[in-house]
């Protein structure tokens, strides 16, 4: 069965973007950027991927899901397929747009995932936001997380608002770089 792996940068203080979506400060040069890339290509961007000659070949993913507002960072730039090398399922009941290999889903995330969940292909990322991680919680078999080494105050949780509920996921793996990046890798485990 394929699986719904939550990948994503974080600060030290648990958030992914500033209160406005910032995430400008979430480092983009450094030791870890190569190794990063050579195991996630297929999370950058279609055009910057192509643009830094980074390699999709063999990539983890097949399909990308995103809440609107990290969908729409983009839209001000013209981009309306951010990663139109994948399957791209956008979730908002208001909000419509076309591109390649772009889906704009109202349908529940969770119905979705499970559905996905059940057919053949690679594996499932979930790319963002906080609240669409937080619907998703149950449904995420393994997190990878960047964790920045920055402080951020406040801004959108990697996990929005859910009720008490301990999970475990136990680590598999964690690669500190000299950049002060850390790469965490973690999979579902059973509750003591």
């Amino acid at each position: 069965m394929r699986e719904l792996v939550y990948y994503v940068a974080v600060s030290l203080d648990g958030f992914i973007a500033g209160p406005e979506g910032e995430f400008d400060a979430l480092l983009s040069e450094g030791d870890h950027m190569a190794a990063i890339n050579e195991r996630f290509g297929d999370t950058v961007p279609t055009a910057i991927a192509e643009a830094q000659g980074i390699s999709r070949d063999g990539g983890m993913f097949d399909t990308v899901l995103m809440g609107w507002n990290t969908y729409a960072v983009g839209l001000p730039f013209g981009v309306t397929s951010p990663y139109r090398h994948l399957r791209q399922i956008v979730f908002s009941r208001s909000n419509t747009a076309s591109g390649e290999n772009l889906e704009v889903s109202a349908d529940d995330p969770v119905r979705v995932v499970r559905d996905l969940k059940q057919k053949s292909g690679g594996a499932i990322w979930l790319c963002g936001g906080g609240a669409l991680a937080a619907t998703l919680a149950d449904e995420i078999d393994r997190l990878v997380l960047k964790r920045n080494p920055l402080l951020f105050g406040s801004g959108i949780p990697l996990f929005g608002a859910r009720p008490y509920r301990p999970e475990r996921f136990d680590e598999i793996g964690t690669t500190a770089f000299g950049s002060g990046v850390v790469l965490s890798e973690y999979v579902r485990g059973a509750v003591e």
